[in-house]
């Protein structure tokens, strides 16, 4: 695990973004040969556990669980949420990186990427997350080189936090911080088609747009009850083979 630089002081202490393997740009992966492209979930799709609400769960102040009331009742929105629940985090640095080296990934999902690499299809994990969590995740696991899209965690103080969300819309319909709607377009418009990989609710608006849903949690009977094309699974050894078989049936149709 990579050890973060001290915090920089001047009087009082100024915000920073923890040190991240990419800034917030438009990620840009070449055009696939084969017309599709894979986009995949984070939080309980690749990880074993909703990271954030760990994190809520260890290092969180009272109050957030009545803003995840709030959101699940529809009186707000998932930004406004998240934003509330990471200024309650109270959490240094160390104790940050010492909890992410403890989360488990979907043992599978490594190979599930070497078969998409070798397939042709580029592989870009979308959240509404926290970008520094899924990256120093990603890279415990040896995935750092994958491309992520998801909210920016911000250090103000030396145990205080920050939410911000370049990827917001004022168009989202579910008021995320991360828009995957548009997320998914923008690689439809890239690449052709769009597997998508997801598990719950943060995945129910976009699976409604992604050419082919592969689903587990509450996303089967999402997809279920509105007619969405998918295939269900459990583990990414199941996903690997159901992406293939898509991919592979399709271009032969469309040949």
């Amino acid at each position: 695990m990579r050890d973060l630089p001290p915090m920089l002081h001047s009087g009082a202490p100024r915000a920073r973004t923890i040190p991240l393997h990419r800034v917030p740009s438009a990620p840009a992966p070449a055009p696939s040969a084969t017309g599709w492209m894979v986009q995949s979930d984070f939080d309980g799709t690749i990880s074993l556990e909703d990271v954030t609400d760990s994190l809520l769960e260890r290092f969180g102040r009272p109050g957030w669980r009545e803003l995840e009331d709030a959101w699940e009742r529809g009186d707000i929105g998932s930004r406004e949420c998240m934003k509330g629940q990471i200024a309650l985090l109270d959490m240094s640095v160390g104790e940050l990186q010492a909890h992410l080296a403890t989360i488990q990934i979907d043992p599978h999902f490594p190979g599930f990427v070497r078969e998409a690499r070798r397939l042709g299809l580029p592989v870009q994990v979308v959240s509404d997350g926290l970008d520094h969590v899924i990256r120093t995740v990603l890279e415990l696991h040896g995935l750092g080189d994958l491309p992520v899209i998801a909210n920016r965690l911000v250090q103000t103080g030396a145990r205080s936090w920050q939410l911000q969300s370049p990827w917001a819309s004022a168009a989202c319909s579910r008021a995320s911080g991360n828009c995957k709607c548009e997320r998914l377009a923008e690689q439809q418009a890239a690449h052709g088609q769009v597997l998508y990989v997801g598990d719950s609710t943060s995945d129910f608006c976009v699976s409604g747009k992604a050419d082919f849903v592969l689903a587990k949690y509450k996303l089967i009977d999402h997809c279920l009850s509105h007619g969405i094309a998918h295939a269900p699974f459990v583990g990414f050894d199941q996903a690997t083979v159901l992406m293939r078989d898509i991919v592979t049936v399709r271009e032969r149709v469309a040949a």
